[in-house]
């Protein structure tokens, strides 16, 4: 068998494009999810895309027992990526205590068993949530990690503490954890894509989702900050760029080219792009008249923030790729997938 990567939260947007470009790159894959966020549909398409179908297995991470069990049961595993965890900003705000439960104790499940089966390699799904609202711009891994704006970006904090102290505890196990900024766009086949469950958290999805007539227009949360047009400034990356940085991550593991066995890295693009910018360049890719209005802001959002990528374009050999334009068209391509629009 090829190297068996575990892929936690493997139907979910960034799980699913990343068993793809793991597959294609030669690895063997099993997914666990309790698709609590995503549908098994997602493994069909996956299967379409690659011709190879990824083993699933559906139960709740958070359940202790339940991932050692499974990692008994699956002793060949040579990696784990962790995607899996609640992780709509707004939302944490008001139900943190579910946010801490399920995102950290998860985590726990996975290196305590880990451990104990003689996985030693972990790449790990993190957020620049975790620099809060820098004073600098761009960000750098050496910019400070400032206090969290909501309790889903201190979820990223406090796991990324406990696996470097896991690390630091135990020689044998490695952990690289990457520092996303904004994922968007879709496969190029349209046969996966963003498809959250019920009302969108994040602003593509929301976005093409009023473009195919599902929403009656979309909200601007704020356009009064400290930003040329006022609205929000972030780095958007498309998620197949962002899908290719977790397959080197793993590599650079399994060849033993970490430079020590706790490492980070910001995946972004290096450009910032404010809500409106993004928008606009929306309605040029694709064509579409898009109905907005400015609302009030929204909790836990931060004024700006975009990344500088210098250390994983060096370290890693890897850059972001696909131009914005064509990374939204990807999107209005899925969603016209999923909605049955010619």
């Amino acid at each position: 068998m090829a190297n068996l990567i575990l892929v936690t939260g493997g139907t979910g947007f960034i799980g699913s494009h990343t068993v793809v470009e793991l597959q294609q790159a030669g690895y063997d894959v099993i997914i666990v999810d309790n698709l609590s966020n995503s549908k098994i549909e997602v493994v069909d398409n996956i299967a379409k895309i690659t011709g190879k179908r990824p083993e699933f297995e559906n139960f709740d991470l958070s359940n202790r027992a339940d991932v050692l069990n499974f990692f008994l049961r699956h002793k060949d595993i040579k990696a784990v990526i962790h995607f899996a965890a609640f992780k709509a900003v707004g939302e944490s705000v008001n139900k943190p205590l579910e946010y801490y439960r399920n995102n950290v104790n998860s985590l726990m499940n996975i290196l305590e068993a880990m451990k104990f089966t003689g996985v030693h390699n972990l790449v790990f799904s993190s957020s620049c949530t975790v620099y809060g609202q820098p004073e600098k711009l761009p960000v750098t891994e050496a910019t400070p990690r400032l206090p969290a704006e909501s309790p889903y970006g201190n979820t990223k904090a406090v796991n990324e503490d406990i696996i470097r102290d896991f690390c630091h505890a135990n020689a044998d196990i490695n952990g690289i954890a990457l520092r996303y900024f904004n994922p968007i766009g879709a496969h190029p086949s349209a046969l996966i894509g963003e498809s959250p469950v019920g009302v969108p958290n994040n602003l593509v999805p929301y976005i093409t989702q009023t473009a195919a007539g599902l929403r009656k227009e979309l909200s601007i949360f704020g356009n009064d900050y400290n930003t040329p047009d006022g609205t929000p400034i972030r780095d958007y990356i498309n998620v197949v760029d962002l899908s290719k940085a977790h397959v080197v991550a793993i590599a650079r593991l399994l060849n033993g080219k970490n430079k020590s066995n706790y490492e980070y890295f910001n995946i972004g693009t290096g450009k910032g792009l404010s809500v409106m910018e993004l928008v606009n360049a929306f309605m040029k890719a694709t064509g579409v008249n898009l109905p907005y209005k400015i609302v009030a802001r929204r909790a836990g959002d931060i004024e700006q923030i975009y990344a500088d990528t210098t250390l994983a374009n060096n370290e890693l050999g890897w850059k972001a790729e696909v131009p914005i334009e064509d990374t939204l068209a990807s999107a209005w391509n899925w969603e016209k997938h999923v909605r049955g629009i010619k």
